[in-house]
């Protein structure tokens, strides 16, 4: 097995992110190497147990107290953990700083990480295997959304206990689509000539400039979401192999492009997507400068507080096949190779995700909408248990057709998600195909050109990533 210096760097490289601020040192073997595989967590893993007393110490990073889903949530968690002393440093997960004290063996107990870069982080030793914890636990991973858990499994251990969904939508103003005699389903993903065809008809310029946005594909985030509406997946499913120079794909990034250029470009229409109040009253719906767009759920929210008497329309995005299909992404709870209590971090995680915990949390908001006399939109909290009885306890019909559709197409999004899989190289796989999506945008590859090159820097950086895991 590679030394722990020599593995810690490779991390640290597969991230993108400097040495610098690993320079003041790095872990020695035993304290770096624990976590790289299960056999080597048993002697962490035997004090787990649902019914333990805990104590000691637990740090969190990468988390915030910003409403109160996380506030009810994170003091049901803190007061399951008994006599233990938490201490949270509140914001996103800063990677390079949590890489830099994983290296100097002072971790964080506990993060809050994206899913997609679980695999990354698992792979190079920087995460204990939760399969203790689970087991110790009692943790049942059957209530998790099934894609969710798939993209924090690595190497058949989970790294990561899952939680929220965020599922995209289509989202359109029927005002503008009744004008041009269209309707929701000429624009949901299942006939691209029809939505095509649809963008054209709402688009509007004035002196030359454009003044109605008739669609915006969303790009280049949602090429995944295009190439599986078109039967392709970026990436296989034992995240070993980059697939973005299948045929499906190509013709997905060329389409998606091309609802820019039917509008005088992508440069014309970002600018004007970005000289909107997007969190205001004069967001690109209620100002009529919009015809639709797939965009994830949680603007649902935004419309609604800010401008909820604006005409729209709601509908799933479809594949051209026309099932339902969602690109999820998400958050997890992974402990730290080198937790000083990774006991406690097992519990908290458990239950910031359980049912209960959740319940709590969707009454809070309910009431909360319920005293400003809005709509509780429904919580999508990455636990298939908790969705169902969230929305059966607290969903209620509005007495708004619009919203409610809104809130349905939310829900049914959800039960079709798909996600990318865990892999050693999330960073640079993102990145490889981000990159060739913004060439095209930008003028300066075409797109079989830019997808060749990103197939290859993706293949490459897949290849040396899982050389480096099997050697150890």
């Amino acid at each position: 097995m590679k030394s722990a210096h020599v593995r810690w760097l490779a991390l640290i490289a597969a991230t993108g992110l400097s040495l610098a601020a690993c320079a003041s040192g790095t872990a020695d073997d035993d304290t770096a190497d624990s976590g790289n595989s299960g056999d080597e967590s048993e002697d962490a893993g035997s004090a787990f147990a649902a019914d333990a007393e805990l104590s000691g110490d637990l740090s969190i990073m990468g988390f915030s107290l910003g409403d109160e889903i996380a506030e009810v949530r994170y003091d049901e968690a803190v007061a399951a953990l008994g006599e233990v002393d938490v201490s949270l440093a509140e914001g996103e997960l800063d990677i390079q700083q949590f890489l830099s004290s994983a290296a100097t063996g002072q971790p964080p107990d506990i993060i809050y990480a994206n899913r997609d870069q679980i695999g990354t982080f698992a792979s190079r030793g920087a995460l204990l295997p939760l399969n203790e914890c689970i087991a110790g636990e009692e943790i049942d991973m059957s209530m998790y959304r099934e894609p969710a858990v798939e993209q924090v499994t690595f190497e058949d251990s989970v790294y990561g206990i899952p939680e929220f969904n965020q599922v995209q939508i289509t989202m359109a103003n029927a005002g503008l689509l009744d004008d041009a005699g269209l309707a929701i389903e000429d624009v949901n993903g299942s006939d691209w000539d029809a939505m095509e065809a649809a963008t054209e008809a709402m688009m509007e310029k004035d002196g030359g400039k454009l003044s109605v946005i008739g669609f915006d594909s969303k790009m280049p985030e949602f090429l995944p979401l295009w190439a599986k509406a078109n039967g392709a997946d970026l990436l296989s499913e034992d995240g070993r192999t980059a697939q973005l120079d299948d045929p499906k794909v190509l013709e997905a990034l060329e389409w998606a492009v091309g609802i820019y250029d039917l509008q005088g470009g992508f440069g014309d229409v970002k600018a004007y997507r970005d000289s909107a109040d997007f969190f205001g009253e004069g967001n690109q719906f209620a100002t009529d400068v919009l015809g639709a767009m797939p965009m994830e759920q949680w603007y649902v929210n935004v419309l609604n507080d800010v401008s909820p008497d604006v005409d729209m329309a709601f509908d799933t995005v479809h594949g051209l096949d026309g099932a339902t299909l969602a690109f999820a992404s998400g958050s997890a709870w992974a402990i730290p190779a080198g937790s000083s209590n990774p006991e406690a971090a097992c519990r908290f995680a458990k239950t910031m995700t359980t049912v209960d915990t959740w319940m709590a949390a969707a009454q809070t908001r309910a009431d909360a909408r319920a005293e400003s006399d809005k709509p509780f939109t429904g919580l999508l909290t990455g636990n298939a248990v908790a969705d169902e009885e969230i929305y059966n306890a607290f969903v209620e019909p509005s007495g708004s057709e619009v919203w409610d559709a809104a809130i349905e197409a939310t829900y049914e999004a959800n039960d079709h998600t798909f996600s990318l899989p865990a892999n050693p190289a999330d960073a640079q796989f993102k990145t490889a195909w981000q990159d060739a999506v913004n060439r095209v945008l930008n003028g300066q590859q075409e797109p079989q050109a830019a997808l060749e090159q990103a197939q290859q820097e993706a293949q490459s950086a897949l290849d040396d990533a899982w050389a480096t895991w099997d050697e150890e």
